[in-house]
């Protein structure tokens, strides 16, 4: 049987919410439509953060109204139960939100320790169920924090048991700032698998350091069947310093095709909507676009 993979798009929110220069809300708009052209089910679209704290997502009501109903599956990030609230009145189908490893991450991102952090998604996590949508929970710098380094697996798989008590629809592990290698990726996950066997698990990783694609290899590769990516490896935290942007969804969705694996996702359409992002941002890190798709006479 052909193995499946879940791709979500995250360049309109963690793609975009790095860059200095302000993307108009029509070409966040164009950016999530030529995603789903090339494939793209389920795009994480906005984050209902202040506007004072990430500018760039100060339109998110806006981009989320300017999206077609039923075209994809759309995600809005909420970091508190105010961004919850602003997220539930929107069309958004699901909310993240997002508990930390470290309390010097998570009070430079979001103004708590990383207890009441893990406390905080809980409330979230119920309230948007009690509301009838979805709810997901993302743990960040699970393989390191900038400011307190190495973060041992046994604090993520205690934050993923707590968490899971809420009941999200999935609990996404995150390399924040891209300090994670395959061997520890593979590490990670077989934990989990064993603390967790009923959830299901997303891994979402920066290529900081290059290791991106290793390392979404080597959770294909322990069993997680979704994958985070971004355009053109467009992304970044403008929390975490020297963050950079994460795997590019046109380079991982190569790779993944060339292993007979399903993504659902055209590589020639992924790498044209690459091309397209570069010439919105300039020039993106993301190298399918630029070396073309092999071999392109049969490329789907």
């Amino acid at each position: 049987m052909v193995r499946s993979i879940e791709i979500v798009e995250v360049g309109a929110r963690d793609g975009l919410q790095n860059e200095a220069q302000i993307v108009e809300t029509k070409d966040k708009i164009e950016l999530i439509m030529r995603a789903i052209g090339a494939g793209a089910k389920k795009l994480e679209v906005a984050s209902f953060v202040h506007p004072k704290r990430v500018p760039q997502m100060a339109d998110a009501e806006a981009v989320v109204e300017g999206l077609p109903d039923g075209a994809a599956e759309y995600v809005g990030l909420a970091l508190n139960m105010r961004g919850a609230q602003r997220a539930l009145e929107t069309k958004v189908d699901e909310i993240g939100c997002v508990a930390i490893t470290t309390d010097s991450f998570a009070t430079r991102n979001q103004g708590q320790t990383s207890d009441e952090s893990v406390d905080e998604c809980k409330r979230i996590i119920r309230f948007v169920h009690e509301q009838g949508r979805r709810a997901n929970v993302t743990i960040s710098t699970s393989w390191g924090c900038p400011f307190e380094g190495e973060v041992e697996p046994e604090r993520v798989v205690e934050m993923a048991t707590s968490l899971a008590e809420a009941g999200p629809v999935q609990i996404a592990i995150a390399d924040t700032i891209g300090v994670a290698d395959p061997w520890r990726v593979k590490d990670m996950f077989e934990r989990l698998r064993d603390a967790l066997p009923q959830v299901s698990f997303r891994a979402h990783f920066h290529n900081t350091r290059n290791t991106g694609i290793a390392n979404a290899f080597a959770a294909v590769q322990a069993g997680v069947d979704t994958l985070d990516a971004s355009l053109g490896g467009l992304g970044g935290c403008p929390f975490a310093p020297n963050a950079t942007g994460n795997i590019p969804t046109e380079d991982l969705i190569y790779m993944l095709n060339r292993g007979g694996i399903e993504t659902g996702w055209s590589a020639k359409g992924v790498a044209e909507a690459a091309a397209w992002v570069d010439t919105l941002i300039g020039d993106t890190p993301g190298m399918l676009a630029k070396a073309g798709v092999f071999p392109d006479i049969v490329a789907a």
